[in-house]
């Protein structure tokens, strides 16, 4: 990771997660690939091998989960922030809303849903800081000559940020095959339901839920048909690898492949 020089590294099984405060965050981060790992990701790189690739063509991994906060404290390297894709993003903009070298364009979610949150956040900063959005069509990842009509449309609006929201691990490994196709292109962030917030498509949950580590709690009871198998099913092995990297037992199952 380009970075590892600048700030601290947590190990949390198969990944190094940085440990860094937003602030520094804002005012180092000028190019690279962002991804925010969480449970889901954790466990999917458990089994997924072009997900575990892609993880390590990251430039950026910021903690955008509490439970994975927690895990560090277990392990005795807690994590300095905690630092969800859904906050981090507002953070970005805001800090960079008077700043005409920022332009942005958001990949993702359903139709028109980008269109709906290019216009709030331009409403909100103030100034065209958006300057583009696409909601690609169901399976688009599979077809190449979309994919490549997407990517001229993204060259084409003059963007230098890149936000995929599409979840994971679609949108890593999208990034990781696209990025070289995208010549202006500074910085992607991969920041799955983002873009859905910003739009008021999707509603974070309340500060309660957030202080008390249970915003994927409310996320599952406004989504129980798409979250609960993720949640109460493919998380939960999370926590047994975490006892087991405390007690020097996890190997990572991609290592020396």
């Amino acid at each position: 990771m380009e970075n590892s020089s600048m700030v601290d590294q947590v190990k949390v099984l198969n990944i190094k997660v940085l440990s860094i405060h937003l602030q520094d965050v804002l005012a180092t981060l000028d190019k690279g690939v962002v991804f925010t790992p969480n449970v889901d990701h954790l466990m999917k790189l458990q089994k997924d091998r072009a997900f575990y690739d892609c993880y390590q063509q990251a430039d950026w991994l910021i903690c955008d989960s509490e439970i994975i906060n927690l895990a560090s404290k277990f392990l005795g390297t807690p994590i300095k922030e905690v630092i969800p894709g859904s906050s981090f993003f507002p953070a970005y903009y805001e800090y960079h809303k008077d700043n005409p070298d920022i332009k942005i364009f958001l990949l993702g979610a359903a139709e028109g849903v980008a269109a709906k949150a290019q216009a709030i956040i331009n409403k909100k900063i103030g100034r065209e800081i958006i300057v583009g959005s696409y909601s690609p069509k169901y399976g688009f990842e599979k077809d190449e000559a979309y994919c490549n009509e997407i990517n001229d449309i993204i060259n084409n609006s003059g963007a230098n940020i890149l936000v995929v929201g599409l979840g994971a691990p679609k949108q890593e490994k999208w990034i990781i095959k696209n990025k070289g196709k995208h010549p202006n292109i500074d910085l992607y962030f991969a920041l799955g339901a983002t873009i859905d917030f910003e739009a008021g498509h999707i509603k974070r949950a309340p500060e309660f839920f957030r202080r008390i580590y249970a915003e994927w709690c409310y996320r599952l009871l406004k989504e129980p048909k798409r979250l609960w198998k993720r949640y109460l099913v493919d998380d939960i092995p999370f926590f047994i690898y975490i006892i087991k990297q405390k007690l020097n037992l996890y190997r990572n199952p991609f290592e020396d492949q």
